[in-house]
């Protein structure tokens, strides 16, 4: 049985556009990433999406609300509150005609961003005129050293790999096509997973913007069919 892994980084957002460290910090789409996401669910509106993950982050969610919304097939994405109370308990659909032309969208702290720690807010040219060129690269690129009270993309891998195991891989598994929106980070981290990168070659993979990466899951394996 085979399906369809689809991951996208969530459109340029306002920091992006202000070349600012952002991390946790939960900043929106700029306009510019608006329209990625426009272009990036033109992309995919021929594939029909079963389910969506999303991280906990506005920017990821924006994301993929806007590409569902160029999307064919006509469903409305509704984001699932599993364990949140009035939100789970009084947000349920009674009509199943209704139920049926939706897509569930599942939250997950685990695939945000890596968190920067004390570099979050900072403008990184700035930052780099103040600890040197070679420091805040080893900061951004290096696998293993954190940011100060940051992670590294160790720790983010150590996170969303997990998560993408135990909670997206048994819907690919059953033959639903999947859409995540995520981050440069958390994205990288399960590519390395997928790709089998070494920690090595993941320093090198850069994710742009709004353009979906394309898997086909088939025999227990992902296998890339397109690159955006």
């Amino acid at each position: 049985m085979s399906a369809k892994l689809i991951l996208v980084r969530h459109g340029q957002s306002e920091w992006n556009k202000r070349n600012f460290f952002t991390g946790w910090v939960d900043i929106p789409l700029s306009q510019e990433g608006i329209q990625e996401a426009i272009e990036a669910g033109k992309k995919i509106s021929d594939i029909p999406i079963d389910v969506i993950f999303v991280s906990s982050l506005s920017r990821a969610q924006m994301t993929a609300m806007i590409m569902m919304s160029e999307h064919k097939g006509g469903k409305v994405p509704v984001v699932l509150h599993s364990g949140k109370g009035k939100l789970e308990e009084w947000g349920k659909i009674h009509n199943p005609k209704a139920a049926q032309s939706t897509v569930p969208v599942i939250e997950s702290w685990e695939l945000n961003e890596r968190m920067y720690g004390d570099l979050q807010g900072l403008n990184k040219q700035e930052t780099r005129e103040q600890y040197g060129d070679e420091q805040v690269h080893i900061w951004r690129r290096s696998y293993d050293v954190p940011p100060p009270n940051g992670e590294c993309l160790a720790d983010t891998a150590g996170r969303s790999i997990p998560y993408f195991q135990e909670k997206i891989i048994p819907h690919l598994a059953s033959g639903q096509n999947v859409l995540v929106s995520a981050h440069g980070n958390s994205l990288r981290s399960i590519i390395m997973h997928l790709d089998n990168l070494s920690k090595e070659e993941v320093l090198n993979l850069e994710l742009a913007t709004g353009v979906p990466v394309i898997y086909e899951y088939a025999n227990g394996e992902c296998k890339k069919v397109s690159n955006g």
